[in-house]
């Protein structure tokens, strides 16, 4: 497929910011780039510990990780932008704290964030072009981020307002999957998961409102969470998307990603969603041992209107998890959820929330065609039908969860197929980009009208060196849960010893 946006632009650097504008089977090596020598990052709990033990200085990591990135836009293109002079300043003080005895949990450790989420003196374009005036505040999960101690260096390539599983878009070309350039990473936190994937950062910070972390992390090796809805805070946004879309981490290992959950997790007290704090770290579910559960085995795919049907690779990928699961103790046995037709809800509350978004862009004449042609979908959608259409969930979550009454988790697939091609969705009409999207992905959604969590954990590879995931599903409140069990596994899997060839 000939594709009009790869050859946009080249970094222009600017006062020290880039704008952009059995176990699981081993995958095969083509694709060769020559990217030099790469290092990539440890992990998010092993960096913090160097800083703190002043075996690593935080200049040192926050240098590192603005090299890699920079370094890996000509391959992966994963940031739109890269704040070096921002985040080494950033760095340099936090030296001096840990000199003067300061400890937090992440200080000194390098991050990214997406860029549907608001930084200090930066624009907030997620994925659209235009020129976007500057935000004067951090949101409240950046102030929740900074306060950990970590540092932000930059923010991560979504699709235009997060509507596609491709990474892709005229407002900053395509993002690439560091296991296969061909492919993408997913979507809409491609950017987010191509980064950590690489190795550029040791986690990042996503959204997910159809599947937007669970997605990119299957496709790319990673763990992936969704947390319950109101988990972390969406300010200054009262709420994301009509309450669909949630933030949520990203990293190679079950530890690292409770451990930047925990940092981002809080609300701000003018928003709609509030949950009460956990009881104990999530990073400590990551160290505990699930008790035997009784675990839901479910392929069947929620109603949409668009044709979807599963690959039977990665249905094989997901059996096989299933059998591991069994051999570690638990009871997997194959049971469907009463899905009922969450579309009647997701449609109007997605479609009305891109609308919103898109007001907020400074030429809409510059949109996609998609995009203009969904955000009028989504206002003739608001209004009584949107109103109709969300009292619906109380509905869904009580036939949904009828399950959780002989099951503790639901395990399904997180796509029907293997990663896309990385310039899928190039030159289609709006139809067929969605029955390409929705047809490919249809597991997640569902998740997001509940409000309710799921991580994605690999399942293993396909084809070309093409990573998929599955989806560990649950109640409201059950992320304890959910990354116990998703620890267990990676104990035995060890998916995180892998890296893509040529960023190991």
């Amino acid at each position: 497929m000939a594709s009009a946006i790869s050859a946009v632009d080249q970094p222009c650097i600017t006062r020290g910011r880039i704008d952009l504008t059995s176990r699981a089977s081993e995958p095969q090596t083509t694709n060769a780039v020559d990217i030099g020598s790469w290092q990539p990052a440890e992990g998010l709990a092993e960096q913090a510990r160097l800083i703190a033990d002043g075996k690593m200085s935080a200049v040192d990591a926050v240098s590192a990780a603005l090299d890699r990135a920079e370094h890996s836009q000509s391959t992966i293109n994963a940031f739109k932008l890269i704040l070096r002079d921002e985040a080494l300043a950033a760095a340099k003080i936090v030296d001096k704290q840990i000199a003067a005895g300061e400890r937090k949990p992440l200080l000194g450790v390098p991050i990214a964030v997406k860029d549907d989420m608001d930084i200090a003196g930066h624009p907030t374009a997620f994925g659209c072009p235009g020129e976007f005036e500057p935000k004067t505040e951090d949101g409240e999960m950046a102030r929740r981020l900074r306060e950990s101690g970590a540092i932000i260096i930059g923010k991560t390539n979504s699709p235009e307002i997060g509507q596609w599983s491709v990474t892709a878009g005229p407002a900053f070309g395509i993002t690439r999957n560091p296991w296969n350039l061909d492919h993408t990473p997913g979507g809409s936190s491609g950017g987010a998961s191509a980064a950590v994937a690489a190795g550029v950062l040791p986690a990042a910070v996503g959204s997910d409102g159809a599947g937007s972390v669970r997605i990119p992390a299957s496709w790319t090796n990673l763990v992936g969470i969704k947390p319950t809805r109101g988990r972390v805070s969406s300010w200054p946004d009262y709420e994301a998307f009509n309450g669909i879309a949630v933030i949520g981490p990203l990293a190679r290992t079950v530890g690292d990603a409770a451990l930047l959950l925990d940092a981002i997790t809080g609300n701000h007290p003018n928003e709609r969603h509030q949950l009460s704090p956990p009881d104990r770290p999530f990073a400590d579910s990551a160290l505990t041992t699930p008790r035997k559960l009784r675990i839901a085995l479910s392929f069947k795919i929620p109603f949409s209107g668009v044709p979807a049907k599963l690959d039977p690779v990665v249905r094989g990928r997901v059996e096989r998890l299933a059998g591991v699961l069994e051999n570690l103790g638990h009871t997997v046995v194959p049971a469907e959820p009463s899905y009922s037709f969450p579309g009647l809800n997701f449609l109007p509350r997605s479609t009305n929330g891109v609308a919103r978004w898109a007001d907020r862009a400074p030429d809409a004449t510059l949109l996609d065609h998609r995009t203009r042609e969904l955000t009028r979908t989504g206002n003739l959608l608001g209004g009584p039908i949107l109103k109709l259409a969300r009292s619906y969930e109380g509905v869904l979550r009580r036939r949904i969860g009828k399950t959780f009454r002989e099951f503790d988790v639901i395990l399904t697939p997180t796509t029907a197929v293997p990663p896309f091609e990385a310039d899928a969705i190039d030159g289609l009409g709006a139809w067929a980009t969605d029955k390409l999207i929705v047809g490919g992905c249809p597991y997640a959604w569902t998740w997001n009208v509940l409000g309710w969590p799921g991580v994605n954990v690999p399942a293993g590879f396909v084809g070309d060196r093409l990573p998929v995931g599955a989806q560990l599903l649950g109640q409201a409140g059950s992320e304890p849960l959910l990354i116990s069990l998703a620890a267990q596994l990676e104990h035995h899997e060890r998916w995180h010893e892998l890296r893509p060839p040529n960023f190991d």
